[in-house]
């Protein structure tokens, strides 16, 4: 997954989080399910920085359940760390979408875990749709305008 994610395409500024005791495991490390919603901050962050809100996209009748996922683990993480999450946009097609991410230790940039999930567009029903016009050439932006991930 490394070749694909150093590529230049869609990382903006980072959302900082802090790992919370309650996300921890009893190795103390936190446990890997948190790394997929630390990912939908991500990308809920990324889309309201251009001017998209989930829930406005959600009253005009539009839906983006994900519908796969890939997260590749490289490091732990541990309570009262802080975590950077860059977060790309790096696919767009008429009915789906695709983000990619990269989570890194803020402190120091080594790579906690890498993923990407793809996103299809439905209505109120759960039946797929078009992506809306107005919101593919957000997401086209996006990925347009996108940068290189840090190095670690």
């Amino acid at each position: 997954m490394r070749d694909d994610m150093s590529l230049a395409s869609g990382a903006f500024e980072p959302t900082r989080l802090r790992v919370r005791y309650a996300e921890t495991d009893q190795m103390g490390r936190a446990h890997h399910m948190h790394y997929l919603a630390w990912f939908e901050l991500g990308r809920t962050d990324l889309l309201r920085a251009a001017g998209v809100a989930y829930s406005k996209i959600e009253q005009e009748g539009v839906k983006l359940p994900v519908s796969h996922v890939e997260i590749e683990y490289r490091g732990p993480v541990r309570y009262d760390e802080l975590v950077d999450v860059y977060t790309r946009v790096s696919g767009v097609r008429s009915r789906t979408v695709t983000f990619t991410y990269l989570a890194v230790r803020a402190e120091t940039g080594d790579e906690l875990a890498a993923g990407s999930t793809r996103l299809v567009c439905t209505d109120d029903k759960g039946k797929p749709r078009r992506i809306p016009p107005h919101l593919i050439d957000v997401l086209e932006s996006l990925k347009a305008n996108a940068h290189a991930w840090p190095e670690s």
